[in-house]
């Protein structure tokens, strides 16, 4: 027993809580606020669904978008979100109030993905037109339009200080991006084959969590311009499955599949530590509470659920 006190502390299984179903078609996006206290989901059925995490009950309907809505993003102080949408526009709601507060309105094709810089006074978005747009949120006029990539833009996301900018494209690149000037500062990638379906920066600020349409997840040191971490085992050739960081206790990357479930990788080790089934299609999204230990997981058109998992 004497040995017990340095081995690693043993794997506390997560488990599920509860099963929501409040979406009539498939589930884009599901993201908690930075406090916590909420969370919020997004679907091809126009409209967004905020949630209390302590009673998991709905607590508005965000109504407005005229077509599918793919993306959602929080302000930092847990009030707004800004939701992507096909209708190509992207919309600031009010969460609580379930408001409208304004419409973003420049893209000539599908808004697909969204995120707030940490200041939240500029939202990034990128389109199925092939360019980022970075917006000015108090007058909701486009500030820059970059002509980021040569097909649909997966993903867009600011680093921790709000400084850079890094997007994924369908085109098989990954780019930083300086958030200032709207300029272009390094490729990441340039693949030509593999889609990058999937780009953020880990809350360190210090690496980029890339995905691809070849089963793959890599953790990137972006100065050095090479990765560290590859991650495997989950099936992701199709859809742009949103992955990301657990850090309310052990650090973990966790992913939706399109075998219908959830993994969690130990991020140092890149072991897979436990796979969740229980979804009836493939899980695009998932979230992870900021400080504590739970995953909110959503699936696509034959399953429109979102899923509550605890540590047991």
């Amino acid at each position: 027993m004497a040995n017990s006190a340095n081995s690693a502390p043993t794997y506390q299984p997560y488990r599920l809580k509860k099963v929501i179903t409040s979406h009539t078609a498939a589930v884009s996006s599901v993201k908690f606020s930075n406090n916590g206290a909420l969370f919020a989901s997004a679907s091809v059925d126009k409209t967004l669904i905020v949630y209390s995490t302590e009673t998991l009950t709905q607590i508005s309907h965000l109504i407005g978008h005229s077509d599918g809505v793919s993306d959602l993003a929080w302000s930092s102080d847990s009030a707004y979100i800004c939701s992507a949408s096909d209708d190509r526009t992207l919309r600031i709601w009010d969460a609580r109030a379930a408001e409208c507060v304004k419409t973003l309105k420049g893209h000539t094709h599908f808004v697909f993905c969204v995120n707030f810089n940490p200041q939240s006074n500029f939202i990034v978005s990128g389109s199925f037109d092939e360019t980022v747009r970075i917006w000015d949120v108090k007058t909701g006029k486009c500030v820059h339009v970059i002509r980021a990539h040569t097909m649909p833009v997966m993903s867009v996301h600011f680093n921790r200080d709000g400084s850079l900018i890094v997007s994924g494209s369908r085109d098989g690149s990954c780019k930083i991006w300086d958030a200032a000037s709207g300029t272009l500062l390094k490729t990441l990638i340039d693949d030509k084959v593999t889609a990058v379906s999937f780009a953020k920066f880990s809350p360190n600020g210090k690496f980029i969590l890339v995905g691809t349409l070849d089963d793959t997840l890599k953790l990137w040191n972006y100065s050095a311009g090479k990765f560290l971490k590859i991650y495997t085992g989950h099936v992701n050739r199709v859809y742009c499955i949103t992955p990301t960081f657990s850090v309310s206790g052990e650090k973990y990357i966790v992913s939706g599949s399109e075998d219908k479930c959830v993994y969690l990788w130990d991020l140092q080790g890149k072991n897979l530590v436990q796979k969740l089934e229980g979804h009836t299609d493939t899980v695009v999204c998932v979230t992870c509470h900021p400080t504590e230990n739970m995953i909110v997981s959503a699936g696509l058109h034959n399953d429109r659920t979102l899923r509550v998992w605890v540590q047991a």
